[in-house]
């Protein structure tokens, strides 16, 4: 099983969801208003507060068979728009 991670601005939410679903995930959790440091700098509470800049962290459990469609759909918005995913493994307890 994968584990994939996502990071990115809450404006793009709609449209990763979308293509999470288009891929056949089975399911995925969203953290809003996810604040922190990266390449770009920091997301300040300001920022925060006025929703310009938050971002969103999500999580998706999957088959590895899914990945290429979760690629094909998310790459391109995280091209264009900017954020981070990432794969790793997944271990069910």
């Amino acid at each position: 099983m994968k584990r994939v991670d996502l990071i990115l601005s809450e404006r793009e939410l709609d449209s990763v969801i979308k293509a999470i679903d288009a891929a056949g995930a089975p399911g995925y959790s969203v953290m809003k208003h996810v604040t922190g440091k990266g390449p770009h700098g920091s997301v300040s509470e300001a920022m925060e507060f006025s929703g310009l800049g938050a971002n969103a962290h999500v999580i998706i459990f999957c088959e590895a068979s899914i990945l290429a469609k979760l690629r094909e759909g998310i790459q391109p918005l995280l091209d264009y728009y900017g954020g981070v995913a990432y794969v790793s493994e997944a271990e069910p307890l």
